[in-house]
């Protein structure tokens, strides 16, 4: 059976990624008014039967997130945790970016921008989703899987897993 380690910002553990596939769950949060699907993913990674072998699951979904912080460079807190998401999205080997049909998900837009070409992302936007025409062409214009459906893009998450580790061993 994987091993699993989640990852937070505000985690004051070091843990070690060494031969580990490492998976970034970018996407919706929007100060908290997005469901958390982040904690569903984890939980149903933990569930699934997987050949021996380390996943880090890096979660910028913090614990202790202050809403009141200001979202300024000069902020310690802030600057740590947008610097955070940025080492740990370049250091993952797969970047799993869902967006929720009911929020505006400005940073997880210019996440997907940024990483497009990266190869990492497995993309959910359902078709409601205010700028899922934006995503559409990112995607196809990167080759990145896109999906309306939650449930298939959890799917995909879960042979990409498969097949890197079957790669690894």
């Amino acid at each position: 059976m994987a091993q699993i380690e989640v990852i937070k910002p505000d985690n004051k553990t070091k843990f070690s990624t060494e031969n580990s596939i490492k998976i970034f769950l970018a996407g919706s949060i929007e100060m908290g008014k997005a469901v958390d699907w982040q904690t569903d993913i984890t939980n149903r990674i933990n569930e699934f039967s997987f050949t021996p072998g380390n996943i880090t699951i890096y979660n910028p979904r913090r614990d202790s997130w202050d809403s009141s912080w200001e979202q300024s460079e000069k902020n310690p807190e802030f600057r740590y945790q947008v610097n955070w998401e940025l080492n740990k999205l370049e250091e993952s080997d797969i970047i799993f970016l869902n967006f929720v049909e009911d929020t505006m998900s400005p940073i997880s837009l210019l996440e997907l921008g940024h990483f497009a070409s990266s190869g990492k992302i497995i993309a959910c936007a359902p078709k409601k989703f205010y700028r899922r025409g934006n995503v559409e062409i990112v995607c196809s214009r990167f080759s990145v899987p896109l999906f309306d459906d939650y449930e298939y893009a959890f799917a995909s998450l879960i042979s990409r897993i498969e097949l890197m580790m079957n790669s690894n061993g």
